[in-house]
């Protein structure tokens, strides 16, 4: 825990801070990490009296806890996480019948509509329906959002509210971008209303020592956090991403990949081009070389191209020409080939996110072309019965951290929340311990030593702390380097910086 103490000598720097007594993963004695002007001035010996403490200086001492540079989730979908927690909880639901028990317990209760989130159908023993939902809530609409965000359960009085009774279907499931596209109209919050539960949220990720994310929400991100910031919301870095319908927008507006925006502080920048050009695993739309087994008269075995290769290149062609970074979703082994091709075709860098299925000679080309691999450990630990059943013989292809590691690929972790929970710590533990809950670890050949998984952590920063660097740290009661699996989980961070400035503070 951080505890303030009187500072001695002069120094010209108004906003100078100096943490005593730290101690930096890797190294035996501990230091003093002094901070001025927002970044990391210097590293020395740990002074043995404060007369060696620059006057004027803030002095915090760290009591021997450990400093690291603070932590960025590399893909989140920040509105979508803000709002989790309002909504009706299916984590864990193991059938549709147990799904309809909650939302007919929420109607009982008097709820005027019901809007659920985190079911994981893949290994439920019977498929959901419409009419299972229609018996437990009559007139009540009812949306039950999947733990991927590629499907939605409605009943009858949502799929007409929305317009989506046709696409449903019996069924009462949207897919991808009909999915998408009602997303868009439930995550139609009051700006005001949105941003205290953004603020929130934002709270509690500088909690587990985040000092910034990418943010793939599918809005105009730009003015949402350029508001944010200019109504005082300080504590994160945030890079935006950009979609399709709104790429024409970005392009007029001169947006580049990297630029500050105006008026946020250097807090806001511009991130990368998203498109979207496959489904995902549990709802069996990730497009693979194999089909699925037991699907029956499914009309996708394969999964779903969701963009044709031809548009693909298009789109990140304008992007690339613009100055916008892409950063293309694609998650079975036929996904990721075939953008590897468009990123080779366009002959520029980006990312890949997820790159959660691969074949063993794409992960070559992903060193060969530069581009970034963006994973979420933790999607491992959630998807790891789903893929030994529907991708069985293969999942030593799965999340091949230290395949792509040792190829020299870099590494950028993530949550993809609120797919998977915003920390940092979790994304760690499962990209080094390929386990969860006391289960065997799965496919532990493709772990990552704890090093490694920190430097994927931290925005490009490395793990370790670098003199020159901007003071975003996060300060931790163990040291990583040494701690076991489940203690990387649960990490107690003391306290987090952004630019020298304390967003989090355990008192």
């Amino acid at each position: 825990m951080i505890g303030e103490a009187s500072s001695a000598v002069t120094t010209d720097a108004a906003d100078a801070l100096v943490l005593a007594g730290a101690r930096i993963p890797g190294r035996a004695e501990p230091v003093d990490v002094h901070v001025a002007g927002g970044r990391v001035a210097a590293i020395t010996p740990a002074a043995v009296d404060a007369a060696s403490i620059p006057d004027r200086a803030r002095h915090l001492d760290l009591h021997g806890t450990w400093v690291i540079p603070g932590l960025r989730d590399r893909h989140v979908h920040f509105s979508q996480w803000a709002m989790m927690s309002r909504r009706l909880d299916l984590a864990g639901v193991e059938s549709a019948a147990a799904a309809a028990a909650l939302v007919a317990a929420s109607v009982d209760a008097g709820a005027a509509e019901v809007v659920g989130f985190g079911y994981r159908d893949g290994l439920w023993p019977a498929a959901p329906s419409r009419a299972m939902l229609d018996v437990v809530s009559g007139e009540v609409p009812v949306v039950l959002v999947a733990a991927d965000l590629h499907a939605c359960w409605l009943n009858s009085a949502a799929a007409r509210r929305f317009s989506a009774a046709e696409a449903a279907g019996e069924s009462g499931v949207l897919r991808e971008d009909d999915c998408f596209r009602l997303m868009r109209e439930l995550d139609d919050v009051p700006d005001k209303v949105l941003d205290a539960w953004v603020a929130d949220a934002a709270a509690a990720a500088a909690a587990r020592g985040v000092v910034g994310i990418t943010d793939y929400e599918m809005r105009w991100n730009r003015d949402d956090w350029a508001r944010r910031v200019g109504g005082g919301l300080d504590l994160l870095r945030v890079s935006f991403g950009i979609y399709t319908q709104h790429l024409d927008r970005a392009i007029a507006q001169g947006l580049r990949t990297g630029d500050e925006v105006p008026g946020t502080g250097g807090l806001v920048t511009v991130g990368g081009y998203k498109v979207i050009t496959d489904g995902s695993l549990n709802t069996r739309t990730a497009w693979c070389f194999d089909p699925y087994p037991g699907l029956g008269g499914d009309e996708h075995p394969f999964g779903l191209a969701t963009v044709p290769y031809d548009e693909v290149v298009s789109l990140m062609s304008r992007a690339d020409a613009a100055g916008i970074t892409p950063a293309v979703h694609a998650i079975g082994d036929r996904a990721n080939a075939r953008v590897l091709d468009a990123f080779e075709a366009v002959g520029c860098t980006g990312s890949i996110e997820h790159a959660q299925l691969l074949r063993h000679e794409d992960v070559g080309r992903f060193a060969r072309l530069g581009i970034l691999a963006s994973v979420q450990p933790e999607h491992a630990m959630d998807d790891r019965d789903v893929a030994d059943r529907y991708w069985a013989g293969r999942t030593d292809r799965a999340f091949m951290l230290a395949e792509l590691a040792a190829a020299g690929v870099e590494l950028a972790l993530g949550s993809d929340a609120p797919v998977a929970p915003l920390d940092p710590w979790v994304a760690i533990a499962a990209a080094v311990g390929r386990t969860r809950d006391g289960r065997e670890p799965w496919h532990p050949e493709q772990a990552i030593e704890t090093r490694a998984a920190l430097a994927a952590s931290t925005g490009g920063r490395g793990a370790e702390i670098q003199v020159g660097a901007p003071a975003d740290l996060a300060i931790v009661e163990l040291d990583p380097f040494a701690a076991s699996v489940d203690d990387l989980r649960r990490m107690p961070v003391a306290s987090t910086l952004v630019g020298g400035r304390i967003t989090h503070e355990v008192r």
